[in-house]
């Protein structure tokens, strides 16, 4: 990733989240699963394996005052899901929750799941995993081995952060639940990996 690009991409094109949604073919994602009100797709430029964000289909700008109490249980609700589903494919040391985005940019209100895998040494946990900076687009340093693992799918090459996770999970119906999800993603993969 451009990383020059996609700033100026977030800071002058239109809401990614819409974008996607409306099919335009210029902000393509994996939809991992979703219901009436959410929506949930894997990062496109993954940090960390399976990492996968979540974003209530209406254009909402503010997590705060944006959604009533009933909408914002409803969307940690779904946040909850899809990260438990995500916690039982990758197994991870810690999954790490959080909302970004800005006024300037990236103003559609999505939250990020990122898996944390076992024995990443702890100067290079929380932010440092996370900054988009310090890792490649198809290729995530000391995944836990679960590189060459996961089989390639979805145009991921192997080795790919989200190679499993797309092969496994982006089609299912909605109403499926989380232990579904994790349950299907396993089995399309084949791995066995937890």
């Amino acid at each position: 990733m451009d990383l020059e690009v996609y700033v100026e991409r977030a800071r002058s094109g239109p809401c990614f989240v819409c974008a996607f949604l409306a099919g335009d073919p210029d902000y393509p994602h994996a939809t991992v699963f979703e219901d009436a009100d959410h929506v949930a797709f894997l990062d496109r430029w993954p940090t960390l394996p399976g990492k996968v964000l979540v974003a209530p289909k209406a254009h909402v700008e503010h997590v705060v005052r944006g959604l009533d109490e009933a909408a914002c249980s409803r969307l940690m609700l779904f946040v909850r899901e899809i990260a438990l589903a995500v916690e039982a494919v990758y197994g991870p040391e810690r999954t790490y929750l959080y909302s970004l985005g800005s006024q300037q940019g990236n103003a559609h209100l999505h939250w990020h799941i990122a898996a944390l895998p076992p024995g990443v040494p702890y100067p290079e946990q929380q932010f440092d995993a996370l900054m988009t900076e310090k890792r490649c687009s198809h290729a995530v340093a000391g995944a836990g081995g679960l590189n060459g693992r996961a089989s390639a799918g979805g145009g991921h090459g192997p080795g790919c952060a989200q190679a499993g996770m797309t092969g496994g999970v982006r089609l299912l119906p909605a109403g499926r639940t989380a232990e579904g999800i994790a349950g299907r993603d396993r089995s399309a993969r084949g791995c066995g990996h937890r």
